[in-house]
């Protein structure tokens, strides 16, 4: 790893999110809801169909849920860095922006990302840390 921002989130967590998220969206594709509940909330009001049971969907939720909320900023920002919404440069804007629109509902808008795991494996590539520090 050379200069990469400190972040709030360890990579090895991150990786494991990672890995949970591959094994949960190759099982069935989120779906976004039809009406939004709040307009404030939008960005983090994705959610999954038919989930409930699910093992896999509810140990990642409960995994991103435990979180502290700065780390579920984070991991949105990553998101955000990994899908090209953000370079590494404009990390601190995108942590910001991240964190001026948290909800807690972030699990679910992250889960509702059908290609997060790549996401967040580019976002933390790209801001220097080498998949042997998250996976």
């Amino acid at each position: 790893m050379n200069d990469s921002p400190t972040l709030a989130i360890n990579p090895e967590t991150v990786g494991l999110i990672i890995s949970r998220a591959r094994e949960f969206h190759v099982q069935e594709q989120p779906v976004a809801p039809e009406e939004p509940v709040d307009s404030a909330e939008d960005w983090a009001m994705q959610t999954l169909v038919g989930h409930e049971d699910d093992m896999t969907s509810s140990e990642l939720k409960s995994t991103i849920d435990d979180l502290e909320p700065d780390q579920q900023v984070q991991l949105v920002a990553l998101m955000w860095l990994g899908r090209g919404d953000f370079s590494a440069a404009e990390w601190d804007s995108a942590v910001q922006e991240a964190s001026d629109n948290w909800t807690s509902h972030a699990a679910e808008y992250l889960l509702g990302t059908p290609l997060v795991a790549d996401y967040l494996q580019e976002g933390l590539t790209q801001l220097g840390y080498a998949s042997e520090d998250f996976m």
